[in-house]
C-alpha cells in the first residue's frame, strides 16, 4: 500500500472517530439487548437497526482510509452501558451518545480544515449532515418516552418506535 497522504493529525481524528463509531455500534447491540429483555421488542428493533447503521458509518471511514493508502488503526472498545433502570434512562443514554458522536464529528472537520485536507472534510460534511438527523431522532426518542406515562402508552410507542422515529407512514 503507497504511503498515506492523510495529515497525522486527521489520520488520528479519523481512526479515533472509528473506533468511536464501532464503539457506538456496541452499545446500541447492549440497548437492543436489554429492550429485549424488557419485552420492548419495538425498541430493541429500533435499537437493532441504529447498531448496524453506526457500523456502516465505521465502515465507511474505514474504507475512506483504505483509499487514501492507510490501513485503519483499531483499538480496544469499552464494554458498552448495559444495566438501566427505565426505558427513559436508556433512551437519554442513546442521546447522549448522539451528543458525543456529533462532538467527535466536528472535531474531525475542525481538524481537517486545519490540516486543508480536503478529501476528509467532504467526508465528515456528509457525517455532519447525519447528525442533524441522528440528534433529531434522539430528541424525539425521549420526549416520546417522557410523554409515554401510563402502560398502554408505552405498549403503542413501542409496538410503532420504529416507524415514528424513521419517518415512515403508518
Amino acid at each position: 500500500m503507497p504511503k498515506s497522504k492523510i495529515p497525522a493529525k486527521v489520520l488520528a481524528e479519523l481512526n479515533r472517530q472509528l473506533n468511536y463509531e464501532l464503539g457506538a455500534a456496541h452499545s446500541y447491540r447492549a440497548l437492543a439487548l436489554w429492550c429485549t429483555d424488557q419485552n420492548l421488542k419495538g425498541f430493541a428493533a429500533f435499537f437493532a437497526q441504529q447498531a448496524n447503521e453506526e457500523q456502516g458509518h465505521a465502515n465507511k471511514i474505514a474504507q475512506h482510509l483504505l483509499d487514501r493508502g492507510t490501513l485503519p488503526e483499531m483499538t480496544a472498545i469499552p464494554a458498552p452501558k448495559q444495566d438501566f433502570k427505565t426505558l427513559l434512562e436508556a433512551a437519554q443514554h442513546a442521546q447522549s451518545m448522539e451528543q458525543g458522536n456529533t462532538q467527535g464529528i466536528n472535531a474531525v472537520y475542525e481538524t481537517a480544515v486545519a490540516a486543508k485536507d480536503y478529501p476528509a472534510q467532504v467526508l465528515m460534511q456528509w457525517f455532519i449532515n447525519e447528525q442533524v438527523e441522528e440528534e433529531a431522532w434522539a430528541a424525539e426518542m425521549v420526549a416520546r418516552v417522557e410523554a409515554a406515562t401510563c402502560g398502554g402508552a408505552l405498549l403503542d410507542l413501542d409496538r410503532h418506535i420504529v416507524k415514528l422515529l424513521k419517518g415512515e407512514k403508518e
